[in-house]
């Protein structure tokens, strides 16, 4: 369990495959959003229904076994979103679009040769006015929905 803003809150890991483990994995891809709606229908790629019922306030973790079915493991993967692929030029350019990102109460989470935050007109609008290198891209993104923003 973590705490977050004074809840408390289950967090699914993601949970290593046993030892000589056999069987097929079929990953869920679901986006930031979909990951904090843990009780609902969905369809697999496959096709299978999965009846998600977590605890309120579990937090799906990209790894996270959401159900094992006749040898089949229905794992969550990080979607692709619409997302701002921010590149700054140096620590002091980074250090000014983090902390104007986090004004906004959004999650800046780094991915390789870029940090990312998901896509909108305030974000769009912030980095145009900050002259920072973006651009508009669909990646998996690993933090959180908008309007969940831990300081």
């Amino acid at each position: 369990m973590t705490r977050l803003s004074g809840l408390r809150r289950a967090v699914l890991p993601a949970p290593a495959a046993p030892a000589g483990a056999q069987g097929r994995v079929i990953h869920v891809p679901m986006t930031a959003a979909d990951r904090r709606r843990v009780r609902r229908r969905l369809t697999a790629p496959d096709g299978a229904e999965l009846r998600l019922a977590f605890p309120t306030g579990t937090v799906l973790l990209p790894g996270s076994v959401l159900e094992r079915r006749g040898g089949v493991s229905y794992v969550v993967e990080a979607a692709p979103e619409d997302v701002a692929a921010v590149r700054p030029r140096g620590m002091a350019e980074a250090a000014r679009v983090a902390h104007a990102v986090g004004n906004l109460h959004r999650d800046l989470v780094e991915d390789g040769d870029a940090f990312l935050v998901l896509w909108d007109a305030p974000v769009e609008l912030l980095l145009t006015r900050l002259g920072v290198p973006f651009t508009r891209e669909d990646r998996p993104f690993h933090g959180r929905p908008s309007w969940e923003h831990e300081p």
